[in-house]
């Protein structure tokens, strides 16, 4: 769910369940979070958002700045770069030559957006059967907010820094935005689906957000 709010736009999660009112929460990976009461119309909701709209966009913005100032990197050989869990030399993971820092984070970028196009288009096809079904298109972005995402019209997008994680973390958000194919709001349905083909998946979100931050170029 998502809505327009001082020339931006406010994307969404909404939790329904046995509550009195609705609460919002903000993780530190910026992912919003909306807990609401069983059958709560999404106008209600919409308008809550938007009560609280000044201090979500000023939480992201802080989210945004921190990982920014921790994202300083050592664009020389021996800096050290994250790729499937473990950290590697620059010049194990691209060709380093004469190039300047940032034809060296260019040339980074372009490792990982392959990497993670890769990995995601071998292991999407793994859990597409267990769950059977498929997404209209798979693509690879750059966010600084989302891991990943699915449209109302079966899109499915991963954030090309998902090739810092290890294997088990992208396989947790690619059967996430798998099942929100079938459904699109994290209610109890959706997470015994994911818990249906990945029993552990908590620790997995636990990874990212205790690690997310380092994931970063």
């Amino acid at each position: 769910m998502k809505i327009d709010f001082e020339a931006h736009t406010i994307e969404f999660n909404v939790q329904y369940g046995s509550r009195e009112k609705i609460s919002i929460q903000i993780d530190s990976l910026g992912h919003i979070t909306v807990r609401a009461p069983n059958h709560t119309g999404d106008e209600i909701i919409k308008r809550a958002v938007e009560h609280h709209g000044r201090r979500i966009l000023d939480k992201l913005q802080s989210i945004a700045k921190a990982r920014d100032t921790s994202g300083i990197r050592d664009y020389q050989d021996n800096g050290k770069f994250l790729h499937l869990g473990n950290y590697y030399f620059l010049h194990e993971l691209i060709e380093t030559g004469d190039l300047n820092e940032e034809e060296l984070k260019s040339s980074l970028k372009r490792f990982y957006f392959a990497s993670c196009k890769k990995i995601v288009g071998e292991r999407i096809k793994i859990y597409q059967a267990q769950l059977k079904v498929k997404p209209k298109t798979m693509e690879v972005v750059e966010s600084k907010t989302k891991w990943g995402s699915c449209s109302s019209d079966k899109k499915l997008t991963f954030n090309y820094r998902l090739a810092m994680a290890p294997i088990e973390v992208i396989d947790y958000v690619i059967i996430h935005e798998l099942c929100h194919l079938t459904h699109m709001n994290h209610d109890r349905s959706f997470w015994r689906r994911v818990g249906s083909v990945m029993p552990d998946y908590k620790e997995k979100e636990e990874y990212l957000a205790r690690h997310g931050h380092n994931m970063t170029l």
